[in-house]
């Protein structure tokens, strides 16, 4: 184990000191991306126009799949440096059918989560109102979880290579890069945010009957830092037995912590079950604050709907939402997720939940539903 002054000196959470003034870059890229990116941000206006205790300000960055067509890269050189001007970042997707996809997350997304050092990707589920869950016998309550993804290595390490290409000896390796500070500073983000919830639970994701070096790792540390938290209820779970888990006992889980790839699969499934990819949020944190983080929808690009109006703007706005509670505004983001809790109440809903509503019509509502709530 890490010594106390070791794990803090790059990996310790620090606290939000709001200057209640932000400025933060917008960067809807591709896709579905400027319709959404475009609805929080006017949401968020709204409720910074109606609370009256803070100011905001987005500075649009054009870098995706077609700022890549016309300069030959997803992102500027001095993509760090200039993110660094920021105090936080709001993302809306990338990736297009024309661009190979492990070229365009590669050059933009995974560009900026390793090298920020977001090492924390947090993705809060829930049902909300008059939506339903995917799950017969599930009642809404049941599904209401906080999944926490180590953000920085493991399985989307980048190390690998190919060789002897287009011969049938070709060789392709893919590693995975487990390190014992990597493991440990995630599971202890995942310990505080059980320690933060009324349940106190967590569920360590692993596989480490058949991966037996960096998963058994990945146990040890869990282990390890877990009699740092003898309040918190913890279990472990692997893999495949989770879907099964989440499906059938889904009132059995709270927060749950695991890698790169298995938190990046799991999630997608705890949205789907909660309702849709449309209501999903995601924080890239770096609990240290040395960094800004960044804010995104779980959801791709989403091609097949781009410019007909129709995408869900639900999952970025809680995303944004999500944003103004880590500066440091928590009564802005629960007054924003109570508008958008009100509007699905009232059953202003995209398609995807079943409703008829198009983006505009979502936005708006939500917007007049913050101008109410301001009045009360």
């Amino acid at each position: 184990m890490l010594t106390l002054d070791q794990l803090n000196s790059f990996s310790a959470q620090v606290a939000a000191k709001p200057s209640h003034a932000y400025k933060i870059a917008s960067i809807p890229a591709d896709g579905i991306g400027p319709e959404v990116v475009s609805a929080a941000i006017e949401v968020v206006q709204k409720l910074a126009e109606t609370m009256k205790t803070f100011t905001i300000d987005f500075e649009h960055i054009p870098w995706g799949t077609a700022y890549y067509k016309k300069t030959g890269k997803y992102v500027d050189d001095d993509v760090l440096t200039r993110l660094k001007t920021y105090d936080a970042a709001l993302f809306g997707s990338v990736g297009a059918p024309d661009v190979p996809d492990h070229i365009s997350l590669w050059g933009l997304l995974l560009a900026i989560r390793g090298p920020l050092q977001l090492y924390a990707n947090v993705r809060p589920v829930r049902v909300f109102p008059r939506t339903s869950a995917r799950l017969r016998d599930c009642a809404a309550s049941d599904i209401d979880w906080v999944l926490v993804r180590e953000n920085s290595e493991g399985e989307y390490s980048g190390h690998g290579g190919r060789s002897h290409r287009g011969q049938l000896w070709e060789v392709a390796t893919e590693v995975a890069i487990f390190t014992r500070v990597g493991i440990e500073r995630i599971m202890r983000f995942a310990f505080e945010t059980a320690r933060s919830r009324p349940r106190k639970l967590l569920t360590v994701v692993t596989k480490s009957n058949s991966l037996r070096n960096g998963m058994v790792l990945w146990d040890e540390v869990a282990l390890a830092v877990s009699q740092d938290y003898p309040d918190v209820k913890w279990d472990k779970m692997l893999v495949d037995a989770m879907t099964v888990r989440m499906v059938n006992q889904p009132k059995s889980l709270d927060v749950i912590v695991g890698t790169n790839l298995h938190m990046d699969i799991l999630s997608d499934l705890a949205a789907a079950l909660a309702g849709s990819l449309g209501v999903a949020p995601s924080s890239n944190l770096d609990p240290t604050r040395k960094n800004p983080s960044l804010f995104e929808p779980v959801h791709g690009s989403a091609f097949d709907i781009t410019g007909k109006g129709v995408a869900n703007p639900v999952a970025t706005i809680w995303s944004a939402a999500e944003m103004m509670g880590w500066l440091g505004e928590p009564e802005a983001k629960v007054r924003l997720l109570k508008a958008v809790e009100n509007v699905c109440a009232a059953g202003v809903l995209t398609a995807d939940l079943g409703g008829k509503a198009n983006t505009k019509e979502v936005t708006q509502a939500i917007c007049a539903e913050l101008e109410k709530l301001a009045s009360e």
